[in-house]
């Protein structure tokens, strides 16, 4: 599951979800039921994140596979589209997987000898690595779909004072220089210094002035 560990990292407000992966991994070679619990839950989680973070309604009772067919619609694929038919296709997987999970469970229903034996054989004739793929596939899938319309809020602009040396030479003739005790700042100094984003602000709304106008200005 790194790939999926890897988005969760990228799109930090997924990172949450982590917690089941822990889980997942802890229980792999463990008790597999639990394993396959926290799988389903992990894709239900996503699936109802996505929906509710798209405004829509979700059915309390709907199953895996209608959960997880709202949740691509959510995404804005058409009835019609490969990826929502292929989707819906995985969703049955997810529809099993729940069922796969109530057959061999433990604690929700009091298990004979014999019943608990047949539990274990299933584990064993079932490859439960596919599950836990399949599952961090859709996983993944479905998060970077959401977040290709939800980009990363892109990185700011870094400001270097002393690059803007024409700016700075603007603002101190217009502000002038302040004095502390033994120690002095020009306004520009103090602007950027206490207040990036209004540098940056001012900085840009100067590159803006015609340079007939700033001439006039210095004069």
């Amino acid at each position: 599951m790194q790939r999926l560990k890897s988005i969760l990292t990228k799109h930090s407000n997924w990172d949450p979800y982590n917690e089941y992966i822990v889980r997942i991994e802890g229980y792999a070679t463990t008790d597999f039921t639990l394993c396959i619990e926290n799988s389903k839950a992990l894709l239900e989680g996503i699936s109802k994140e996505i929906c509710v973070k798209k405004g829509i309604a979700l059915d309390k009772n709907s199953k895996m596979n209608g959960l997880l067919k709202t949740a691509f619609k959510a995404l804005g694929y058409p009835s019609s589209s490969t990826i929502l038919q292929i989707g819906t296709a995985i969703a049955n997987v997810g529809q099993q997987m729940g069922n796969f999970r109530n057959e061999i469970g433990t604690t929700a229903h009091g298990k004979t000898v014999e019943e608990l034996q047949k539990r274990q054989n299933s584990i064993h004739d079932l490859t439960g690595n596919f599950l836990i793929e399949a599952t961090a596939i859709v996983c993944c899938f479905l998060i970077e779909a959401f977040e290709t319309d939800q980009p990363l809020k892109p990185v700011e602009e870094e400001i270097d004072y002393d690059e803007n040396e024409n700016f700075n030479d603007f603002w101190d003739e217009q502000y002038g220089e302040f004095e502390m005790g033994d120690y002095s700042f020009f306004a520009s100094e103090i602007l950027f210094s206490n207040d990036p984003k209004a540098y940056l602000n001012e900085l840009n709304a100067f590159k803006m002035i015609p340079k007939e106008e700033v001439k006039n200005e210095e004069l």
